[in-house]
């Protein structure tokens, strides 16, 4: 059964399919589609899930041993497949026939891929998936669709956009969700819940160009330390509010993320950069970043931002500025500073 993204929480809602596959060249549709399913899942009983991700070299004899394993609990399953190119080649296209004509019981089969090209789309293993469960295939939005989903995104943010804010918006971001996201949560950072208009939107925009917490996150992406940690101080000096400046940075970092693992996976950094639509005039720190930090470094990036999230909540000790000051040299790529520097820098 094929649905619209837009139709699956529905379907969730009355009945759990025994196979799921989300398809697309939208990151943060597909993933969320991807988080409603192991939501819904979670809800119903499956407790355990296996994660496996379909990279060069991936032995598709786990699929079927990961369906064949038993619980010790007898617990319900989830098997969170990705294949992040969307070509599982000709043994993972068997290996996904075999496992859709026979679901294993109290399994929940989620495969989640990048865009299939037309023929793709017919092939015989995405049939033999559609036949099984839910195919959901995700698409850009049109002019008209992405509207309808800034104004909902800015309504769940508690943001009371007028019509003319969320044309302006829409237009700032270039079709790009992501960015959508991102921009949604900074304006909610700066202003708070409430009315929004279009110099409400601009006035954000020139906010970001006085504050630059953008070229800090560029500068550290570059790898240039010294500058970063100027922009970090002149950010302070300014009085920008912590939680902006970790914002600017988490968002970028969860990026890298998502694209070192399709790096470490065998794409091509231009081909990743293409895919999650990076801006061209920021295609080249990206390029560095992806070049210069391995996948373990980019996943310690993600979990130290968790850290200064809980430093600047009160939920852990420390200060937030020196949290800041360490995510950005290490996203920069500096281990280490001369006592004089840093002191003088702080």
């Amino acid at each position: 059964m094929q649905l619209k993204p837009e139709q699956l929480e529905k379907q969730l809602q009355k009945s759990l399919a025994a196979v799921y596959f989300i398809s697309g060249d939208e990151p943060l549709r597909v993933t969320e589609a991807a988080d409603a399913v192991r939501s819904q899942a979670r809800q119903q009983g499956f407790a355990e899930r296996d994660v496996l991700t379909a990279q060069p070299g991936f032995d598709w004899g786990a699929l079927a041993s990961a369906g064949g394993n038993l619980s010790l609990f007898s617990e319900r399953r989830i098997i969170d497949l990705r294949i992040p190119t969307g070509r599982p080649g000709k043994e993972g296209a068997q290996a996904l026939r075999d496992f859709a004509e026979q679901l294993p019981e109290d399994t929940l089969l989620l495969v989640t891929a990048g865009k299939l090209e037309s023929a793709a789309r017919k092939s015989k293993w995405v049939q033999a998936l559609d036949s099984a469960g839910v195919v959901v295939f995700v698409w850009p939005p049109d002019s008209n669709e992405l509207l309808v989903w800034v104004r909902r995104r800015m309504q769940q943010r508690g943001l009371q956009a007028t019509d003319t804010a969320v044309a302006r918006l829409a237009e700032r971001i270039e079709g790009n969700l992501l960015a959508g996201v991102q921009e949604i949560e900074k304006l909610y950072l700066l202003r708070g819940a409430g009315p929004v208009d279009v110099d409400d939107i601009d006035q954000a925009v020139v906010d970001s160009a006085r504050f630059d917490v953008y070229g800090l996150a560029d500068s550290a992406l570059a790898g240039e330390g010294v500058r970063s940690v100027r922009i970090l101080n002149g950010l302070r000096a300014e009085g920008v509010a912590a939680p902006v400046v970790l914002w600017a940075l988490a968002k970028d970092i969860r990026q890298l993320v998502q694209m070192a693992d399709s790096v470490a996976g065998g794409d091509r950094i231009t081909a990743v950069l293409s895919r999650f639509r990076i801006w061209a005039k920021r295609k080249s720190q990206f390029t560095v970043a992806l070049k210069r930090l391995k996948r373990r470094d980019c996943h310690d990036l993600l979990h130290q931002c968790a850290t200064v999230d809980r430093v600047i909540k009160g939920r852990a000790a420390g200060s937030d500025w020196d949290e800041l000051l360490h995510l950005t040299l290490q996203l920069a790529g500096v281990t280490a500073l001369q006592p004089p520097a840093l002191a003088e820098s702080m």
